[in-house]
């Protein structure tokens, strides 16, 4: 099998991507497969990468180059695809789109799910509608020299940044949380602590997007469940994330020395089969495929909330998704011929 792993990209999670697509390829087999790396550099220029072994740190990128002129003639003979790029321009369905042009088969969810897990406005809006509680929130957006909220019916109002102030500290209790609506790896996020913050955290969230979330901060133990398949679902046992910063942040992610994840012993197995069937639930009703990783808060009195949905999660050595697969019976490279089979069968 001709198998191209594209990694890289445009978005703000392209370190990431290097390293989750550097790990994938030094852990596929060579015999089954005839390995194409593909690296996309932060322009958006697609290139050829030498086959090697070597997993990249963060911050490097791959040496040898050679330039891809036409990436639709170079993708012609290849048979599976496997798309490890996470954010902006990668996981959110502009690649898939594209290979579902050129009608080839590739790792993960396809161009709807991928597009609606990416932007949390949308996600929010389709599991409410499925009864899966989330955090609350307001969206707002940048309106000439004045910002618009949109309330969770969608209702318009416009404001300054005083009666914004104003607006969410009527429907919020501090902390609150200011997000992109589409990013991911938490980078954009800022936990306000007061009102002072709110005006400058949206700011920085407009960085990255024009649509933003203010969104309610949800008190409870943070927890991962990895879902692999596409109609017969696995749920993997739970992972919880014990950051060392006040959230869990992109340094919290992948600098720091001092978080953990871990596999608890200590919630109890109603809530454990709770959470894996309001995460194959929420798998089902995205439309999702091959894989993602689904993350939870259960609230001390054990009211389970869904945070978010990731549709290409990292694959680095520290990254949940492979470890949680691990702990389920499925090694790194076992892992990765199972998503390829399902693509192949798909």
């Amino acid at each position: 099998m001709k198998l191209a792993v594209i990694f890289g990209g445009k978005s703000t999670e392209h370190d990431v991507s290097v390293v989750s697509g550097t790990s994938i390829i030094a852990n596929l087999d060579s015999e089954k497969y005839q390995i194409y790396p593909i690296y996309i550099d932060k322009f958006g220029t697609f290139y050829a990468c030498p086959y090697n072994k070597k997993v990249l740190s963060l911050g490097e990128i791959p040496q040898n180059l050679k330039r891809i002129d036409n990436i639709f003639a170079y993708l012609k003979n290849i048979d599976v695809v496997f798309p490890v790029l996470h954010g902006k321009y990668g996981e959110d369905g502009t690649i898939q789109g594209m290979l579902d042009l050129l009608d080839k088969k590739y790792v993960g969810c396809h161009t709807l799910s991928s597009a609606i897990c990416m932007d949390k406005v949308y996600t929010k809006i389709i599991l409410n509608s499925a009864g899966i509680k989330q955090a609350d929130y307001i969206v707002v957006k940048k309106y000439q020299n004045e910002y618009k909220i949109l309330d969770n019916s969608f209702n318009e109002s416009i404001h300054n940044s005083v009666s914004l102030i104003n607006f969410v500290n009527n429907k919020f209790t501090y902390p609150i949380f200011v997000k992109p609506s589409k990013s991911g790896s938490s980078i954009g996020v800022t936990k306000v602590e007061m009102e002072d913050e709110l005006i400058n955290a949206l700011n920085e969230a407009f960085i990255y997007d024009d649509k933003v979330l203010v969104e309610e901060c949800i008190i409870g133990r943070e927890v991962e469940c990895a879902i692999l398949g596409n109609e017969e679902l696995i749920a993997s046992p739970l992972g919880e994330i014990k950051p060392d910063a006040s959230f869990y942040s992109y340094d919290s992610k992948y600098k720091s020395q001092e978080e953990q994840t871990l596999i608890p012993n200590d919630i109890s197995f109603d809530i454990i089969n709770r959470v894996k069937n309001i995460a194959k639930k929420a798998f089902k009703v995205c439309e999702c495929k091959g894989l993602a990783r689904i993350d939870f808060f259960i609230k001390e009195d054990n009211e389970i909330i869904l945070n978010e949905i990731n549709t290409m999660p990292g694959f680095t050595n520290i990254s949940m998704y492979p470890k949680l697969m691990e702990e389920y019976g499925f090694d790194y490279d076992k892992l990765l011929d199972k998503l390829i089979d399902l693509t192949k069968n798909s």
